[in-house]
């Protein structure tokens, strides 16, 4: 009998975040429904999972910073990534007309990319929520009659909602990046050619600069910086990278040198870079 590739995600069936599993591993998973991020991490944790799919960043509403907390917290490996293009929609039972919609429910995150939106709608009150696949799901049990959800077409056609609006987030190239985590590392592919790092470096003028030119010095791009207070210490911070290279040798090197300026250095992933978007 055939393994099949359990996958924790934050959310229900037709969330995004099971689009972005069965992008990455095809049709052949069992997504497992956690409520919470932290859900996903105690899954894996416990050996209930292979894998969790864990939005990271978006184009519009910004890196979500509570999962770089996580990612330091349960030490887990990122085994690749993935670039989903974000559709959101307004949707609600079939027969309910937009004049007669008071309530909109949807994750926050999904509310931040629709700003334009509400701008032209102040009157409608924003009900915020865990997942905008639930969001759609509790319409269709309820029965809401002056509620309409965002979320994507999945979800719409998985609770047989009707379409509204289409198209309703602010900018139509829109796109979450979700990272993809395994308990233990997996044996190192020929084909890596990203890596995400986290380390701290010295309170000084210029510690950081010192760090980010040995990259550039090697010919390794910095594709994305983000700073995290280290909790109960003033002023100090941990640094996540991500960074590229074309040529190993260069990587190794950079990674040899930079330990001298840092301290807490640690490989979070090393990876396939993922270009479909």
């Amino acid at each position: 009998m055939e393994n099949i590739t359990k996958v924790a995600i934050q959310g229900i069936k037709a969330s995004f975040h099971e689009e972005a599993a069965v992008k990455f591993f095809g049709q052949n998973i069992q997504t497992i429904e956690c409520s919470s991020f932290k859900q996903t991490c105690e899954i894996l944790a416990k050996d209930e999972a292979d894998y969790v799919v864990m939005a990271i960043e978006n184009s519009i509403a910004g890196s979500l910073l509570p999962n770089y907390n996580l990612l330091r917290e349960y030490n887990f490996s990122i085994e690749g990534e993935v670039y989903l293009p974000i559709q959101l929609h307004l949707m609600a039972l079939p027969g309910v007309k937009f004049d007669n919609i008071k309530y909109v429910t949807s994750h926050p995150i999904a509310i931040r990319q629709c700003v334009d939106f509400f701008d032209e709608y102040p009157h409608l009150q924003i009900i915020e929520s865990t997942d905008t696949a639930a969001c759609a799901k509790r319409i269709k049990t309820e029965q809401l009659q002056d509620t309409v959800a965002i979320a994507n077409s999945l979800a719409a056609e998985l609770y047989e909602l009707n379409i509204i609006e289409r198209r309703i987030e602010s900018n139509k190239k829109n796109y979450t990046r979700f990272l993809i985590l395994k308990k233990e590392k997996t044996e190192e592919i020929e084909t890596i050619n990203k890596a995400s790092i986290s380390f701290e470096v010295g309170n000084y003028v210029g510690a950081l600069s010192k760090v980010l030119n040995i990259f550039a010095e090697h010919d390794v791009n910095l594709t994305k910086i983000q700073s995290m207070p280290v909790l109960g210490k003033r002023n100090e911070y941990y640094f996540y990278v991500d960074i590229e290279w074309k040529n190993r040798e260069n990587y190794e090197s950079s990674l040899r040198k930079v330990l001298k300026y840092t301290v807490n250095f640690n490989i979070m992933g090393e990876y396939k870079k993922n270009d479909q978007v």
